[in-house]
Formats: structure tokens, sequence, C-alpha cells
């Protein structure tokens, strides 16, 4: 039996008009974002404030991650349009940071990178101001999928290394932790190369049987590629078709791990029971 959710793990029900307006707007202009698709808890709070994290490319992905809310299965062609479309919702929502994620598509020949690079570009032709941020898969390991998103004007390049390299074949069987830490790493190298102050970010979710050792070693890890920022957050049960919660940490585990990360260098951590890689994302950069 699934236990219950520890009383610092508090979520009040979406009820705001701003609430309301934004999901409309979205249903409007038919775009996906990773606040419904992967039932984020800040749902409420996030939408309140009438931003949002888009999610490009559908709502199917094509990996099968156990602790992921998003559907998987048989994915459709890309929409040309919807670059354009979430650049209008950027504009509508007066969004000065805007955070764009996908599923996976390991059926397309880039992995989508062209896709983001069109959507980074629609949004800073249509509010210049706005401060873009992508979330980003793997690529496969792609140098070349990494560098035609960084070729767009992106000030934030994130993805997230998820869990630490003992859990990945039970938590990320597509994913391989290397891979993911040199995407980072060569995110940064071709920023810099091109004269670019682009932030790297990551995300790592707890609660699904690591160990504190192990923790650390991560983070000693992703500051090795001088990754700027980083979330951290726990893992909560989307179904109990997903991955069970092994461990709710306490927020005082968050604050010290928080502290602990600052040490090593990262420029900005957020780190708490319901943080998620986008939660409050337009503050980790000023």
């Amino acid at each position: 039996m699934e236990r219950r959710h520890p009383d610092w793990i508090k979520v009040r029900a979406p009820a705001s008009p701003e609430y309301f307006r934004t999901r409309a707007l979205l249903a409007e202009l038919k775009l996906h974002t990773v606040c419904q698709e992967a039932c984020c808890p800040n749902i409420g709070e996030c939408f309140g404030h009438r931003t949002a994290t888009f999610m490009l490319m559908g709502d199917v992905c094509t990996r099968n991650c156990p602790y992921c809310a998003v559907t998987h299965g048989r994915v459709r062609p890309l929409d040309p349009d919807e670059p354009r479309r979430i650049a209008e919702a950027v504009s509508r929502l007066g969004l000065q940071h805007v955070v764009v994620t996908s599923v996976d598509r390991d059926d397309l020949n880039d992995g989508g990178a062209s896709h983001f690079a069109a959507t980074v570009l629609a949004i800073k032709q249509s509010t210049p101001s706005t401060r873009v941020e992508v979330l980003v898969p793997d690529f496969k390991g792609s140098h070349t999928g990494v560098e035609t998103v960084l070729r767009a004007p992106v000030d934030v390049y994130n993805h997230n290394i998820e869990t630490v390299p003992s859990l990945y074949r039970k938590c990320r069987p597509g994913g391989h932790y290397q891979i993911s830490l040199e995407v980072l790493a060569h995110a940064k190298r071709v920023a810099r190369e091109s004269g670019r102050d682009v932030f790297t970010k990551t995300g790592i979710m707890l609660g699904l049987g690591e160990e504190r050792s192990e923790i650390a070693q991560v983070l000693a890890d992703l500051r090795s590629v001088d990754c700027d920022i980083l979330t951290l957050g726990q893992y909560l049960r989307p179904s109990q078709e997903h991955l069970p919660v092994v461990r709710y940490l306490p927020p005082s585990e968050f604050a010290d791990l928080k502290n602990e990360a600052l040490a090593l260098g990262f420029r900005h951590v957020e780190a708490g029971p319901l943080v998620r890689s986008s939660y409050h994302a337009w503050e980790h950069v000023n």
C-alpha cells in the first residue's frame, strides 16, 4: 500500500480566476504543457501567476520512464505551426521568462532539436526581451542536436540528469547517466566557444532509493562540467502503475542539500519537496 504523503507536502486545489484564464488560453491555442501532462503539483500556483511550461511535439513520448506521468505510445507528426502558437501564448501571457520542454521524440532524426530552435526563434521575434529556457531531452547524445538548439538565442539550456547512476536502469531505461552529463558539458562548451553567456541547468528527483553519498557524487559530477543551476525535488508517484516512493525527504534535508550544492559553486539552487525544474525559473537567473 502506498504510504500517505507527509504533512509538509500539501498543495492547494487550483481555484483562482487567473488559473482558469491561463488554462482557457492554452486550450484555445491547442498547446500542451508539462504542468498538465506530468501532473505537476504546482500547476495551481503557476497558472495562477499566468505562467506555464510549454511542452513541444505532442503529449505522447517515445520513451516509457516508469516514474513519469506523460503518456507513452504512438506519436504524431510535428505541427509546424506550434512554434508560432507558443510565441503567441508567451506574448498574451506577458511572460518575461518562459520554459519550453518536450516529450522525447526518438523517432525524429534530430530528436526534435530543430523544432526547439524554431520555437525559440519564434518567441524571440515576437517578444525579444523574453528570456527563453529550454528543457531538452538527451538527443541520444548527439552533439549536433545540442548545437542546433544553441544556435537559437536561448538563455538557459536545461537538461535533467534526474537521478543517480545506480538507479538509471530502474528509472530511466532509455537514458544513460554519462550521456546526460556530456549533454550538459557540450552545451557549456558550445556556448563559451560562441562567446555567449548561456546558463546550463539540471534537476534531480529524490526519494527513489538513492544514497546520500550518491547524491554528493552527482553534485560533484555536475560541477565538473560547470553546470550553473540545480533543482532538487521530491519524487511523487503519479499513479499505482508508476515507481513507488522509497522515502520522503523532510524540508530540512533539502535545505542541507541546497547548502552543500551552493558550497560546491552552483550559481543558484532551488530545493524543496515540491520543487520541479521550472518552478520559479524566472528567479534562477536573476
